[in-house]
């Protein structure tokens, strides 16, 4: 018996492991952040937490995580990145 792995080489497939290659990482900086923030006693209020959270942006991830570690408050973030 042969098996067909032609999806497995096609331009779908291939797509969609980039797209959860993708939220994966967004994933990842999100809960840097957030540990990040925790780790600090900072609080995230609710609605941040989900902008956050939800973000797929890396860009704008990345420069979250590089404030979180120097921010003093969650209004010190979202001024520089509407977190």
């Amino acid at each position: 018996m042969t098996l067909d792995l032609s999806f497995f080489r096609s331009e779908t497939s291939q797509r969609l492991r980039e797209e959860g290659r993708i939220r994966g990482l967004a994933e990842v900086l999100a809960r840097c952040i957030l540990d990040i923030l925790d780790a600090r006693s900072i609080e995230v209020p609710p609605d941040v937490h989900v902008r956050i959270t939800s973000c797929d942006d890396q860009v704008m991830l990345r420069s979250w995580l590089r404030l979180s570690a120097t921010v003093t408050n969650v209004a010190d973030l979202s001024a520089a990145g509407q977190a």
